[in-house]
């Protein structure tokens, strides 16, 4: 059985790394996935974040890394249970120079501009927020918001805690700011798609999971990367309860 699996580059998540090969946390997981339900073969498809949806629904690719579970998405294609669940932040210039701690600190400035990856759903968030649409700037990759970050086209740049903390870690002009879950506020899961007529293969990678998020050997591949219990406990506790 050959499976192919789409990513994009959003380290520590999925990247491509000096040797041309898919590396990352959920690359790992998939890996492992994979091959403890028979996968004799899997291909890594580097694509953008705006395609990864339309491919895996037309069967250019069978599978995709895990990203944001939303009730739109749910319409378009088929979700895994949860592997993750991440809150968001900002990553902005050393200083944080406009105060941006929050989506709505972002709708108070009226001169802040706020950079997005297109198709994720921090735009949904930020415009519930009451950030502007024309305050708002997307961009393909995530690299190229960075980019515009450190050029000052953009004030501050909205993705992960944790995909943030990779960015800072190797740009010094920057900084992360995670954002404050306050009350119950539910924090966003992320999990593999498929398209809705792969159900066998959606099946087969959801009992793998079952069994294997929480254990030892899953926390510690997870731990290499930066992602800590704080992101895995609470969906491993939700797929124990299903």
């Amino acid at each position: 059985m050959k499976v192919r699996v789409a990513y994009i580059e959003e380290p520590p998540f999925y990247w491509t790394g000096s040797d041309q090969s898919a590396t990352g946390a959920d690359i790992e997981l998939a890996e492992v996935t994979l091959r403890a339900i028979g996968a004799s073969a899997i291909e890594f498809v580097p694509t953008t974040f705006e395609e990864l949806l339309p491919g895996v629904q037309t069967g250019r690719w069978d599978m995709n890394v895990p990203l944001f579970v939303s009730r739109e998405r749910a319409q378009a294609v088929a979700f895994s249970v949860p592997v993750w669940a991440l809150g968001d932040g900002f990553v902005v210039r050393d200083g944080n120079p406009k105060a941006l701690s929050r989506y709505e600190s972002v709708a108070a400035q009226g001169d802040a501009i706020l950079g997005i990856v297109a198709g994720t759903v921090q735009r949904d968030t930020a415009m519930h927020a009451g950030v502007p649409d024309h305050r708002i700037v997307t961009f393909k990759r995530q690299s190229d918001a960075v980019a515009a970050l450190l050029a000052g086209e953009i004030d501050a740049y909205a993705a992960t805690t944790v995909g943030n903390r990779e960015i800072v870690a190797t740009h010094k002009a920057l900084e992360a700011v995670a954002h404050a879950v306050t009350g119950n506020a539910n924090v966003p899961v992320g999990a593999f798609s498929f398209s809705k007529e792969n159900a066998a293969l959606l099946n087969a990678v959801n009992r793998q999971l079952c069994q294997y998020l929480g254990s030892a050997d899953h926390l510690a591949r997870m731990a290499k990367y930066g992602i800590t219990r704080t992101e895995i406990d609470s969906v491993v506790a939700g797929t124990a309860e299903e």
